[in-house]
């Protein structure tokens, strides 16, 4: 009886190496994720450039209040960076 299929190649065989040739090219970093956002450093000038600047603002300046929130996020971000380094999971340090 002759076949009815126009391939020998089994149809599950040509999904698998369909597949395997598509992922193949995507495009994704073999880079681990970072785990905690960068700490950018600051020198001394820069540092008191700000203050000095920061000092000039008005009363009441919304800035102020933004700055604040970005020691924060600073903060977190050093503090994250610390316990990554030690091996911890998580932000209390056990």
């Amino acid at each position: 009886m002759p076949s009815r299929s126009t391939c020998s190649i089994p149809l599950q065989t040509a999904r698998a190496v369909a597949m395997l040739s598509l992922s193949a090219c995507a495009m994704v970093s073999s880079d681990p994720p970072a785990l905690c956002p960068p700490v950018v450093p600051y020198s001394h000038s820069e540092q008191a450039q700000v203050a000095g600047e920061l000092a000039a603002l008005p009363d009441g300046s919304l800035i102020a209040d933004w700055l604040a929130d970005y020691a924060v996020m600073r903060n977190q971000a050093r503090a994250c960076g610390m316990v990554i380094a030690r091996g911890g999971d998580d932000a209390s340090g056990q």
